[in-house]
């Protein structure tokens, strides 16, 4: 009853409720559509003044000189897209953060996922290998090995993750490595496996100075 016989911009901003009645005449006089049809991002007011975002979707019964508008409350919308930008923007700094340690490891790291594909790296193997971030990323890691070795490798994954046998999985073991200049040089690996993530932590220390 409170609704019923009021006009309309009751429930709008004063800024927007000023300007309403107008709008109406102009659609009236002219029959130009600007909002009838469409759905559209406003605010609206409730009866105690706070505001909140709404989507408006207007329509014309037609024939019968009334227009229905439905709105839909979207403040648990925008709560939750808020929420997921500051989680974003709190990942984006703690892998910022995590890029930083891993950078300042004395070794080279290759994190690869169960296709053997090349998800991450430290500056120390670039340094140690030759090769740039981006020419690591999404490239298979057998690129850092001799070919006799290399043409196996995928292989040796495959079997793993088919029989979860470990054979160098936990441990370290001296073998050759290839730089993009195709040189090689003796260094240890080690690899690990961190939890269920599907990932796989390759540690690289570069034996040449020691040999």
């Amino acid at each position: 009853e409170e609704f019923l016989g009021k006009n309309i911009n009751m429930i709008m901003p004063a800024n927007v409720a000023v300007h309403h009645d107008e709008y109406m005449k102009n659609y009236l006089n002219t029959g130009i559509k600007k909002m009838i049809g469409t759905q559209r991002e406003v605010t609206a007011c409730r009866k105690d003044g706070s505001s909140f975002p709404c989507l408006l979707d207007l329509s014309e019964a037609k024939g019968s000189g009334l227009i229905c508008g439905f709105i839909r409350d979207l403040t648990n919308q925008k709560a939750s897209e808020a929420a997921l930008i500051e989680n974003n923007r709190s990942l984006e700094e703690n892998q910022n953060v995590m890029s930083g340690i891993l950078d300042a490891a004395f070794h080279a790291l290759f994190v690869i996922n169960d296709k053997c594909i090349i998800q991450m790296v430290n500056e120390k193997a670039c340094e140690v290998f030759g090769w740039k971030k981006e020419e690591f990323i999404g490239r298979n890691v057998n690129m850092i090995m001799p070919p006799e070795i290399a043409a196996h490798h995928d292989q040796y994954m495959k079997q793993y993750i088919e029989t979860g046998i470990k054979k160098m999985m936990g441990t370290q073991r001296e073998v050759t490595a290839q730089r993009k200049d195709g040189t090689t040089f003796p260094c240890s690996l080690g690899i690990s496996e961190p939890g269920q993530s599907g990932l796989f932590c390759g540690f690289i220390r570069d034996l040449t100075q020691e040999k």
